[in-house]
């Protein structure tokens, strides 16, 4: 199925859904008007959790290095062999250098940095650029990346009389919406894009709609605008 083609041409990006039913059939529409959220009042999920592919492949890997030397240096002392000069000088160092040695404390501080980067990979959801959106049926999961969000805005915001260009930078919490605007006055289209903007982010559909600040200017000189209102 191809996917939906906007006015310019280029290709928009779709809502993410995860379906929680275990025969992976879609839910079935509700002809009664908007359908009621889910988890509460307001319908509010969760965010999306990464799978931290990365990290965990690089982690194993390291652990898989290791443990694959030290059962070598191991089967080799068994065997009759002297162990692995690396593992004996290591073991020298370690016996004879003290405590608050430089290399000692470095290697700790590397030690820790890297554990508290995984405990935070643990904790935290990631998928930042995936806003979650609200929930209208139990076994159904929606997303909207963060791109085809601001797209959304943008789009809505040149709808406006006056409007010449629309830059929209935005974050989990905040959509920050700049317009260069070349005629009418530009409190009348402060208030319109206040107005469009405000009913577009409800139209989102997320589960925290980013708060909107708007900044219009006229274009200056050299392509820059001067701020206002």
């Amino acid at each position: 199925m191809s996917e939906p083609q906007g006015s310019d041409g280029t290709t928009q990006r779709l809502p993410v859904l995860e379906k929680d039913d275990t025969l992976g059939r879609p839910a079935a529409p509700d002809t009664d008007g908007s359908p009621p959220v889910q988890e509460g009042a307001d319908g509010r999920g969760g965010r999306f959790w990464s799978v931290r592919r990365v990290p965990a492949g690089i982690v194993a890997l390291l652990l898989l290095i290791v443990a694959g030397a030290f059962l070598y240096d191991i089967a080799a002392v068994r065997a009759g062999r002297p162990g692995l000069r690396w593992r004996r000088e290591l073991t020298r160092q370690l016996a004879e250098r003290p405590l608050d040695d430089t290399w000692v404390l470095v290697g700790a501080s590397v030690a820790a940095v890297l554990g508290l980067w995984l405990i935070v990979l643990a904790a935290t959801p990631g998928l930042r650029r995936l806003l979650p959106m609200r929930r209208t049926h139990p076994d159904v999961r929606a997303g909207l990346h963060r791109e085809a969000a601001a797209l959304v805005l943008r789009d809505r915001a040149m709808e406006i009389a006056g409007v010449r260009s629309v830059r929209v930078r935005l974050r989990r919490r905040r959509a920050d919406v700049r317009v260069v605007s070349h005629f009418r006055a530009l409190e009348e289209v402060r208030a319109d894009l206040d107005s469009v903007l405000a009913e577009a982010v409800r139209g989102l559909g997320l589960t925290r709609p980013p708060a909107l600040t708007v900044r219009v200017a006229r274009p200056g000189r050299k392509g820059q605008g001067v701020r206002t209102c």
